[in-house]
């Protein structure tokens, strides 16, 4: 197309949002209305999918549950009074907590003050409070957080190396909705076992996110932990942010919470249209699909021009892939679908692999997040009439622009700044998006059948490792592998049983290998 008919292009398809001073341009997608009108028909059921979804309908058969993220930036739509309710007290709990924190009226054993917040969870619950503590935490927070998000025993000791003599001022956050996921059980355990080496009592310390009743609930009201707020199981972890598992968190940091949950609020009202052109989540949509065939054929590459939204495709990761990428559709075809995410910030990130975005293989589409203000206050020149700010959108507009000329297409979401309204409606925006596309797609959002799959599979494995330990307990001679797996019931799983045992051997856990490493069948193990 030439330069006239592109900038009438982006005048027609341009979204504009006057509250959130938002724009979406989808303009640089090269679909036709031929191919809007062909999908108007999946969009009219997937706008009644979505209204079904807020009103309480059964969005999650295999836990039979509801998927209600929305009620908890407008608690008027649960389905419940009693919802409403829970809804609106727990957020003034959370805003009441993270008063007295503050101010000290609840404080550390010996101390006045809390000074640090270590918050340990997994998937959703790690993800998305990693990415608003790094969009929106201030430069000096009330507390400062660090993140557990991982069962890598380093890792765990970096966060407390981290933290050093300042743990006897340190909140801990536990957030996981049934208590027993391994991650989070762990980091728990392990952060518990660095407050008592102190002689620190762990119990004044710490506050839990979980459901009602949950093994970790249980933990909270036996030891008397400090505080405890709910999970509830009609929200899924990727769409939690707006929860006490987000809240909690960004209002210790000093994070205005009503804000976020006002551009949530905001964004959600403006994606509930039925109008596609506008309805940004519905753009977006649409963009997905044709880009992709409707079958993920292209990945997403994310791309924020902001330090501050460095995480936004971390976060972006976990929402789209493991909301859409499922093996089975609504009516039990195997169709894999799903849509891959990457990408990183600009411009640092694009001298890694625009040349490639540009040259390479077109397997993918590009959105890039524009943030219209440079800084608070004015800028330095660099350059005569020419500012830093300047040249970061003089990087964005030019990629925009080069990957258009060489046939790869993008769409470009713009705010005013980060703040915590439109980071909010960020998180809102894509959320929608999301459920609209697998509504075009016939996939179900909101379970992740894969993931339990493998929680189960390294169970198996843990369960194999106590069997194999077992076996070699009760030897008094070194065996071969072959003869290690025979002996615990696992003939199959010698491969398994080797990789476990050349994990414990690398960890001094008593194991001794003997023989040619290069060839493990040739190996014997004893315990030493």
């Amino acid at each position: 197309m030439d330069a006239k008919v592109l900038w009438q292009r982006y005048q027609d398809w341009l979204y504009y949002h006057p509250g959130l001073e938002l724009y979406l341009d989808v303009s640089r997608m090269r679909f036709d209305d031929a191919f809007v009108k062909s999908l108007q028909p999946k969009f009219d059921k997937a706008f009644q999918d979505m209204a079904a979804l807020e009103k309480g309908a059964i969005a999650n058969p295999d836990e039979n549950r509801m998927v209600g993220h929305y009620w908890l930036r407008n608690p008027d739509l649960a389905p419940s009074s009693e919802l409403t309710q829970q809804i609106v007290q727990t957020l003034e709990a959370i805003e009441a907590f993270a008063d007295q924190i503050h101010t000290g009226a609840i404080h550390p054993p010996k101390e006045s003050r809390f000074t640090d917040i270590i918050s340990i969870g997994i998937g959703g619950s790690a993800l998305g409070p990693q990415f608003v503590a790094e969009a929106l935490s201030p430069d000096s927070p009330p507390l400062n957080i660090h993140f557990i998000d991982n069962t890598d025993p380093t890792g765990i000791d970096r966060v407390l190396a981290h933290i050093g003599h300042k743990l006897a001022t340190t909140l801990v956050l536990v957030i996981s909705k049934s208590g027993g996921t391994p991650e989070p059980r762990n980091g728990m355990i392990e952060v518990k076992k660095a407050y008592a080496a102190k002689n620190l009592d762990f119990a004044k310390y710490a506050v839990a996110i979980t459901s009602e009743g949950s093994n970790l609930d249980k933990v909270v009201k036996a030891e008397n932990w400090l505080a405890s707020f709910p999970m509830y199981d009609w929200v899924g972890g990727r769409t939690s942010e707006m929860s006490a598992v987000g809240l909690v968190p960004a209002a210790l940091q000093g994070i205005d919470i009503r804000a976020m949950l006002a551009g949530a609020k905001e964004m959600d009202d403006a994606t509930r249209t039925s109008n596609l052109k506008n309805n940004p989540a519905a753009l977006l949509a649409l963009s997905w699909y044709y880009s992709g065939n409707g079958k993920g054929e292209k990945d997403m590459v994310v791309l924020p021009y902001k330090d501050s939204l460095l995480l936004f495709s971390r976060y972006l990761q976990q929402l789209v892939m493991e909301s859409l990428g499922k093996e089975k559709d609504l009516d039990g075809k195997t169709v894999y679908q799903g849509i891959a995410v990457y990408g990183n910030k600009g411009s640092t990130d694009q001298h890694a692999y625009v040349q490639q975005l540009r040259e390479g293989v077109p397997n993918f589409f590009a959105t890039l997040i524009e943030v219209l203000e440079d800084r608070s206050g004015t800028s330095p020149e660099i350059d005569p009439g020419v500012t830093s700010g300047d040249y970061l959108c003089g990087f964005l507009l030019g990629t925009r622009q080069a990957l258009y000329e060489n046939n790869r297409d993008s769409i470009t979401v713009t705010i005013p700044q980060v703040n915590p309204r439109t980071v909010g409606a960020l998180v809102a925006l894509y959320e929608r998006a999301v459920g609209l596309y697998a509504s075009l797609v016939n996939v179900n959002a909101y379970h992740q059948p894969g993931v339990e799959a493998g929680k189960k599979a390294a169970a198996v494995i843990l369960d194999l490792q106590q069997k194999v330990m077992k076996v070699l307990q009760s030897e008094k001679k070194p065996l071969s592998l072959a003869e290690v797996a025979e002996k615990a019931g696992a003939s199959a799983e010698v491969e398994a049983i080797y990789k476990i045992l050349r994990h414990l051997h690398a960890n001094q856990r008593g194991v001794v290998l003997t023989g040619n490493l290069a060839k493990p069948g040739s190996l014997t193990v004893s315990l030493g």
